[in-house]
């Protein structure tokens, strides 16, 4: 990282008031490492777009109140409500989506419509015929951005990068054991990598020191022609689970 980049972090969080940071090694923050066969991120000249610093005692209520009313970029103007997510905040398993619907928009809440019902299916289906005990408010949920872009368009750079400040500490400070990306776009946002998801699923990566896993968003899979796409998002719902619960 350059001098440059950590300047521009350390800007950033004092514009939301934080006065102390601290550094923390990769390995003493998991408190174990993962699994030998967890392989490192696809290699891309792309960078992650969260940085390595986060406020001392940092949680979910915390993160949420140093949003506030957002207004770091364009995506407020057209919003009516913040979606900063939903769920265990001491889950084992998170989802990270791509940003909010309409009908995400309108509750205030993550994956609530058509596809956040399939979602809901998924996980709860999934884990009812492997024989895992889980419902959805078991795992938490959210999304690279907070705010719905406009027409539901996928987030630009800058606005992934200003929301991805708050992903991370959420996904620190929640440290589940796993991740399951939803899409490319929550896959580029948290590896940094320019492939999709056909490339990339399937298989484990890392993010930092958590397993992740990418599949495919559930809004992909409400199409019709997308039928292939349904067994291999299963089978890749199915090896989570039984990763994490088992």
């Amino acid at each position: 990282m350059t001098k440059d980049e950590v300047r521009r972090y350390l800007e950033f969080y004092q514009d939301l008031g934080v006065k102390t940071l601290y550094r923390r090694d990769a390995v003493a923050m998991a408190g174990s490492k993962p699994p030998a066969a967890v392989p490192e991120p696809p290699a891309s000249t792309a960078l992650p777009l969260v940085p390595p610093l986060s406020p001392v005692h940092d949680n979910l209520s915390k993160i949420s109140e140093d949003i506030g009313d957002c207004k770091r970029c364009r995506l407020h103007e057209g919003r009516n409500r913040i979606v900063f997510g939903s769920g265990n905040s001491q889950a084992r398993l998170v989802f990270v989506g791509e940003g909010p619907g309409a009908d995400e928009d309108e509750q205030g809440l993550p994956f609530v419509g058509r596809a956040g019902q399939l979602l809901t299916q998924m996980i709860e289906g999934t884990a009812r015929k492997e024989g895992i005990p889980l419902q959805r408010p078991d795992v938490y949920i959210c999304n690279v951005v907070k705010c719905r872009p406009p027409e539901n368009r996928t987030p630009q750079p800058d606005e992934m990068e200003i929301c991805g400040q708050f992903l991370f500490r959420q996904l620190e400070t929640i440290r589940p054991k796993a991740i399951c990306a939803l899409g490319s776009t929550a896959a580029k946002a948290l590896l940094g990598t320019k492939d999709g998801v056909m490339r990339l699923r399937g298989k484990w990566l890392q993010w930092r020191d958590i397993p992740l896993m990418v599949t495919y968003h559930p809004s992909y899979l409400l199409r019709p022609y997308n039928q292939n796409a349904k067994k291999e998002a299963w089978e890749d719902l199915k090896t989570v689970l039984h990763y994490v619960y088992d």
